[in-house]
């Protein structure tokens, strides 16, 4: 049997952003827990500072840190390890 016929398309990794600004104390906390839970599910993701940005904060400037997943506002201020792992995993079809 060829390979191909067997295999399914392989799931779509969510895109995994983290909103900080400078000199947040609560930023670079969330930045070691999506950095860590982000590493154990093999997932990329990247961090939008909304320093000089007008539009990004007006947005989350109350917020920040906010975890983006797909574009959605998953989480803010205080980022739960659990509860981030569970929507990664859900996103990415783990569960």
């Amino acid at each position: 049997m060829d390979k191909t016929e067997n295999s399914q398309a392989e799931p779509q990794l969510p895109l995994l952003e983290l909103v900080t600004k400078n000199g947040c104390h609560l930023c670079e906390d969330a930045v070691a827990v999506v950095d860590e839970v982000a590493g154990e599910l093999g997932l990329p993701w990247h961090e939008v500072r909304i320093d000089g940005d007008a539009e990004l904060t007006a947005r989350y400037g109350e917020e920040v840190p906010v975890v983006l997943v797909d574009g959605v506002q998953r989480d803010f201020w205080q980022i739960d390890p659990v509860r981030l792992r569970g929507i990664l995993a859900r996103a990415m079809g783990r569960e």
